[in-house]
């Protein structure tokens, strides 16, 4: 094969071809020695920057093409990189034109040896970036506008999550009352657990503790919608049966796809006694706390409003004895878990045997012990709410967020 070209392989360009080739490149060429004087330069490269040839070669350092930050990064990162690996890659420098523009580049370069006598050499390839430096600056908008828009929306999820928590339980004579709750992981995310606690008239008490399908700013608007039906429904109608009714038939007309769960509760006094109603709606139903005895699940199950249309919900009554009380909560109390442990409805009881002293010890004492069960950080959000008859012994009515 001696003299012949070998198959698959280029012909080589006649040499007035590769010289066209360098000139006329789609991208500048500059040659310059180890130290960087420039000594070769491509009519593309002078072209765009809008040098003359005699202006280049023989005359200035590659650096002098640089701006001052440039020339920095030149010293201290682009010519150690190229003589420990013997070549760069598109690395994003700023050429000064001749008139004194700023023309966004990438640069290659390549450090070729000693050879037949011959010094260093430093082949460079520069390419315009103007374009791609716009699209990236777009990009950069466009990333910025996508955080403060998210930014707003999570600050507007939380302004509706703010208002969907009464700013305190109401004081009831003859009842003590408290809540908490706290988000999911560092406690900054938006969901949709919300708590509810209303007076429909003296001694005629609701409380409510919800939980809508999701997170964010759609969940939230769910539960704000689910939290004001729910308190116009309880004046029209005394059965809770009635109230989670209508608000199914709310939601499943609402344009959302969003379900909710809710366990209810009413209380009405009556000659010094409090009957509770309980109604449910695919939630985990309320614990009794009662003296001497392990806590219990009041009602029945009931199912999931928002979903289908003519649903049956019940309610169901009992009578609380002096220090009574009901606790409602969540899924993130039962559901919180340790590695692949969760903490359940055995440790759920335990802690509210062990907090009944009143209702705010027993929201901040259940609260305290399912985070401490999952390392301060819980995987969803959290609602407890207790209702408590206070013993004859007792002070009466207290109330307020833990």
């Amino acid at each position: 094969m001696t003299g012949e070209q070998s198959p698959g392989l280029p012909r080589a360009l006649p040499e007035n071809d590769a010289e066209a080739l360098f000139e006329r490149a789609p991208c500048g060429y500059v040659l310059t020695t180890a130290d960087g004087l420039i000594t070769r330069v491509n009519e593309t490269f002078l072209t765009w920057s809008g040098y003359r040839r005699s202006d280049l070669v023989g005359h200035l350092r590659f650096s002098d093409l640089l701006t001052a930050g440039g020339r920095i990064y030149n010293e201290t990162h682009y010519v150690p990189m190229l003589r420990l690996r013997g070549n760069v890659e598109e690395i994003a420098l700023d050429i000064v034109a001749a008139d004194g523009r700023r023309l966004p580049a990438l640069l290659s370069s390549v450090l070729e040896g000693p050879s037949d006598g011959e010094p260093e050499v430093i082949r460079t390839v520069i390419i315009g970036a103007a374009e791609r430096r716009g699209y990236e600056r777009e990009l950069l908008r466009a990333k910025q506008r996508a955080e403060e828009s998210e930014a707003q929306a999570a600050a507007l999820a939380r302004t509706l999550q703010q208002t969907l928590m009464p700013p305190a339980p109401p004081r009831v004579p003859g009842l003590e009352v408290d809540a908490v709750y706290r988000a999911a992981g560092e406690g900054d995310e938006v969901g949709g657990d919300f708590y509810d606690v209303f007076e429909v008239a003296e001694g005629d008490l609701v409380v409510v503790v919800g939980d809508v399908c999701g997170k964010g700013i759609d969940a939230a608007i769910v539960s704000a919608v689910a939290r004001h039906t729910i308190r116009a429904a309880a004046v029209r109608h005394p059965e809770l049966a009635q109230v989670l009714d209508t608000l199914n038939e709310v939601l499943v007309r609402h344009d959302t796809d969003r379900y909710c769960t809710l366990s209810l509760v009413r209380l009405r006094s009556s000659g010094g006694t409090w009957t509770a109603t309980i109604s449910s709606a695919g939630h985990p139903l309320p614990l009794l706390a009662r003296e001497g005895v392990e806590p219990a699940e009041l009602g029945q199950p009931g199912p999931l409003v928002g979903v289908e249309p003519d649903r049956t919900f019940s309610d169901s009554d009992v009578t609380l004895r002096p220090g009574d009380a009901l606790v409602l909560y969540t899924d993130g109390v039962t559901e919180g878990r340790s590695g692949k442990d969760f903490f359940g409805s055995e440790r759920l009881e335990a802690a509210v045997t062990a907090h009944s002293a009143s209702a705010s010890s027993l929201t901040s004492g259940i609260l305290r012990d399912v985070l401490a069960f999952q390392a301060g950080t819980p995987r969803d959000d959290i609602v407890i709410l207790a209702v408590r008859v206070p013993p004859p012994s007792g002070r009466g009515a207290t109330g307020g967020p833990s």
